[in-house]
């Protein structure tokens, strides 16, 4: 029996306004996302719908760079008939984007140095005139700019070409973990970046900067975690900024440049699951925040959640929309986040256009804690996933499935979607990658639509307790503070890969590596001294705790850490709740209501069993164009690339790619003929990884 699914396609009346028609420009793709607006819409119409099932294969460039488990998220630009992107390795290139042809390579890592997982979603390019055009992009903590002809560093920018990002944070910068996965937005002859801290404690703070494009000097901060004199000071405890981390912009940002604001998303502080050392409601995490390009000065903000213990970080650039109101089009901002809400507000006020409610929420039940009374709740537009796990969504796909995660939510503390983490154990739906997700939503101006994929996957948050400093004397214990709460305590995995056997797929040296520098969603744990790095390597390879000499490193002071354990899966390894498990979705901008839902992405075991139409999880973002497409890869298992009817959802072509194309499309044009490129890395949820860009177009007349 095929589970419970959404239809196809739940349509309602969606005629375009009067006051909409299709704009002009938005024919090329030459920054992220398409554009400072981020609504990746391309205004190219030689692909239609008409004609759109005839699509083939143009070009395929393997970077030569994919190893197991590696990832590769780039949205590539292109300028002037030439693509820029980086590969699994964060090599940077540069491709004739009609043929595919290899013109240069850069390689920021040591030659010989083993590969290492670092999620990378593209570069930034700034157009210098007679100084020459550059390629901005991160590696690790520092920022490069090279010579966009020739892909040289620009030795006049930082120091040799590069800058090192850590520094100027008010921290020592050897002890910071920080790094940089989503190009930076380009304001005049400024790059306005966010970044990437370590989520447990010691975390690095999020400030928000904009460099120099010429020299690489910093021009402007903003402090997320507000100092002495600064707005949202008193939503921490006092001096947090010298001691808190995170309330970091990781996702990425938009800018509108008319009106000289960029509109900054925010992640969670540090620690995500427990704040008792962060009491109140911790301005400017989770907060979208529109701030003066030029000079960095706050304009207004809003903050999603309030002490945040969900991980509820903003995901994804906003998209800078616009939205009818008394019979005009008003400017606005939409903001999708990991609950399937979104939140919609007046561009330049920051006034919302749809009703919020502060609604209470339950208070926590661990000792030290003290969650916001309230959270706010958009009413409209709709939820555009669920928002409980209830014993009316729990699976159905066999009833042994069925019993066991009845069993497993029956155990844990359920509601809406503030179930406050507790030692027993609380839900969190959707779980903590969404809802949306980093692939970001895409905007028709043309309709007014908005179109996001999301996930809907369950998951527990349980606390244990750490252990105090004084046990951190063994490497077993030095393992449970600082590597359990992601690999799990006995290193099975948990919300990270398993340990079991590493030995066998990674050198002791490369461990080590690891550790020290970080890879993928793991931070760097620069402040650890040697013998105790030592030692934790030790007791993953051997499982036998010993006896370690007490280094300077201070513990985290908080008392808990997430258990490890966070997905709710059946005995097969499927998601706990009905599907759908993935779904793609158009939202109106004017109503506030679903237009259409369908199921993104299959199980390709089951769907040869019959057991069709169950969306998957998937990562990477659609693009919408005037040719009436939606084109999204994003699923994981089936390594589909699709084209959706942007008014319908129908489904009007699909092609399978080398590897999942985790990553957002771009759409451009060469010599008068259009294409659609997209990465295919695969690599998550230990599916086949690969190195592949893969270019479609109309077969040449």
């Amino acid at each position: 029996m095929i589970p419970r699914i959404v239809a196809a396609a739940m349509m309602v009346s969606c005629a375009a306004p009067a006051q909409r028609s299709r704009p002009a420009g938005y024919r090329t793709w030459n920054e992220y996302g398409g554009g400072g607006e981020s609504i990746r819409y391309s205004g190219l119409d030689q692909i239609h719908r008409g004609n759109v099932g005839k699509l083939t294969a143009a070009w395929t460039f393997d970077t030569g760079d994919a190893f197991a488990e590696s990832e590769m998220q780039c949205n590539p630009i292109i300028v002037d008939g030439v693509l820029y992107a980086t590969s699994p390795r964060l090599r940077v290139f540069a491709l004739d984007a009609a043929t595919g042809r290899l013109l240069w390579r850069f390689d920021p890592e040591e030659p010989g140095r083993a590969p290492r997982k670092i999620r990378n979603r593209g570069v930034t390019y700034w157009n210098g005139g007679a100084e020459g055009a550059r390629i901005f992009f991160s590696s690790r903590h520092f920022l490069y700019a090279l010579d966009a002809r020739t892909g040289r560093p620009v030795r006049s920018f930082g120091e040799g070409g590069r800058v090192d990002l850590r520094r100027g944070l008010g921290r020592p910068p050897e002890t910071i973990t920080l790094s940089v996965n989503t190009p930076g937005v380009l304001y005049g002859d400024l790059l306005i970046t966010g970044s990437t801290v370590g989520e447990d404690l010691p975390s690095a703070p999020g400030d928000i900067r904009a460099f120099d494009v010429r020299t690489g000097a910093e021009r402007w901060s903003f402090h997320t975690i507000p100092r002495p004199g600064e707005f949202g000071y008193d939503t921490w405890p006092a001096g947090a900024w010298k001691r808190s981390g995170g309330a970091n912009n990781w996702a990425g940002m938009s800018v509108d440049r008319k009106r000289g604001i960029v509109f900054v998303p925010t992640g969670s502080a540090a620690f995500d699951f427990y704040g008792a050392d962060r009491h109140g409601d911790n301005l400017f995490a989770n907060c979208l925040i529109a701030l003066d390009a030029k000079t960095g000065r706050r304009v207004w903000h809003f903050q999603t959640v309030r002490h945040d213990v969900w991980d509820r970080d903003l995901p994804a650039p906003p998209s800078l929309v616009a939205s009818v109101r008394g019979g005009r089009l008003v400017d606005a901002v939409a903001q999708t986040t990991k609950s399937g809400f979104v939140f919609v507000f007046e561009r330049l006020t920051g006034k919302p256009l749809f009703p919020i409610e502060h609604r209470r929420v339950p208070a926590s039940t661990v000792d030290g804690e003290l969650l916001a009374p309230t959270q706010p709740f958009p009413v409209l537009p709709q939820p555009f996933t669920r928002q409980a796990f209830t014993e009316e969504v729990v699976t159905r796909r066999t009833p042994e499935a069925h019993r066991a995660v009845l069993a497993r939510l029956r155990e844990l503390e359920t509601g809406g979607p503030f179930v406050p983490p507790s030692l027993r154990g609380g839900v969190i739906f959707p779980g903590l990658d969404g809802g949306a997700e980093w692939g970001g939503s895409a905007f028709d101006p043309e309709s007014g639509l908005l179109y996001v994929n999301a996930n809907e996957r369950v998951q527990a948050i349980r606390l244990v307790e750490r252990p105090s400093a004084a046990p951190a004397a063994t490497s077993g214990a030095l393992y449970e503070l600082h590597c359990a709460g992601c690999h799990g305590a006995d290193s099975g995995g948990g919300s990270a890969p398993s340990l079991s056997g590493i030995g066998n797929r990674m050198p002791a040296s490369e461990i080590t590596a690891v550790i020290r520098e970080g890879t993928g969603r793991m931070p760097r744990f620069a402040a650890l001294p040697a013998s105790q790095v030592e030692a934790i390597v030790r007791f993953v390879l051997t499982g036998v705790s010993e006896p370690v000499k007490p280094g300077p490193f201070d513990p985290p002071s908080i008392k808990y850490r997430r258990d490890g354990r966070g997905l709710i899966l059946d005995p097969d390894g499927y998601p706990g709740c009905d599907p759908p498990w993935g779904t793609l979705n158009a939202i109106s901008m004017d109503t506030g209501r679903i237009v259409w839902k369908v199921p993104l992405g299959e199980h390709p075991e089951l769907a040869a069993r019959g057991v069709r139409g169950t969306g998957s999880e998937n990562y990477g973002g659609p693009v919408v164009t005037a040719g009436g497409l939606v084109f999204i890869g994003a699923t994981n298992y089936d390594k589909k690339f699709r084209a959706f009817d942007k008014a319908t959802g129908k489904l009007l072509w699909e092609t399978t790619l080398p590897a999942a194309g985790n990553a957002t499309p771009a759409v451009y044009e060469v010599n008068g003929r259009q294409f659609v490129v997209i990465a295919a890395g695969g690599g998550k949820d230990r599916q086949p990884s690969g190195g592949f860009y893969v270019a479609f177009a109309l077969p040449r007349q």
